[in-house]
Formats: C-alpha cells, sequence, structure tokens
C-alpha cells in the first residue's frame, strides 16, 4: 500500500480527550478516497457509496504526524472499491483501518456511469 497523504495533528483537530477527534479522521479518509477515485476513473464527478467497519486501533495527539494509504482492490462497472490503512508517520503505528470504501462514478446527469477501467492505472502511463 502507498502511503500518499500526510496530515499533522493539530489543536482544531483534537476531541475533549485531547486525541484526534474521529470525525476529523473520517473527513480525511473520504477526501483522500475521492481523490484516488478521481485521478483512477478520470472523471471528477464521483461520490461515497459506502465504508465498512472503521477499526480505529491507536489514537494520534497532538503534533502526531499521520499518513493514510488507499488501495484498490476492485473495480466494477460503475464503482471502484477501496481498502484504508492510517498510521503514525513517525512510530508506523496503526491508527485505523477500514477495510471496504466502494466510490462510485457518476455521469452528466447525477447517476451512476460505466466507468470502463479494470485495472489501476498511473498517470505517467497514460501519457506515455
Amino acid at each position: 500500500m502507498n502511503f500518499h497523504t500526510r496530515k499533522w495533528v493539530k489543536p482544531e483537530d483534537l476531541n475533549p480527550n485531547g486525541t484526534l477527534f474521529g470525525g476529523r479522521l473520517l473527513e480525511w479518509i473520504d477526501e483522500e478516497a475521492a481523490l484516488y477515485t478521481i485521478v483512477q476513473l478520470e472523471n471528477k464527478h464521483i461520490v461515497t457509496k459506502f465504508m465498512s467497519e472503521i477499526n480505529f486501533i491507536n489514537a494520534p495527539v497532538q503534533g502526531d504526524i499521520i499518513e493514510m494509504g488507499i488501495e484498490a482492490t476492485s473495480f466494477g462497472n460503475t464503482s471502484l472499491t477501496l481498502r484504508c490503512e492510517v498510521r503514525n508517520k513517525l512510530t508506523h503505528e496503526d491508527i485505523l483501518t477500514i477495510d471496504t470504501i466502494v466510490m462510485v462514478n457518476l455521469g452528466a446527469d447525477g447517476k451512476p456511469a460505466p466507468h470502463g477501467k479494470t485495472k489501476i492505472e498511473y498517470v505517467k502511463d497514460r501519457i506515455g
């Protein structure tokens, strides 16, 4: 799994317990999943359809640097299924896992539309 995005846990990201607010982390993950999907499907019109169980393993604290990893696990006709891991950048301690995130490709009418992709493509290979 490639870890592309890093976030610095700041005071405004904390819950009353002094640890990273879970909702903030899920916001970051949803954005990362959307960006990954947009690049893979070459369409900026996508939505999050589903997230499976969210397994919080460790709670980051202020000053921690976390990194998010996203990988595609399967391609549907109109969807892309992803997996996510979040870890502490410096200690590599696991923070969270999500086994299934389903993103859906939308057409101009805002409804699910076939994307025609069947495997991971890298931008460098498209330009090629």
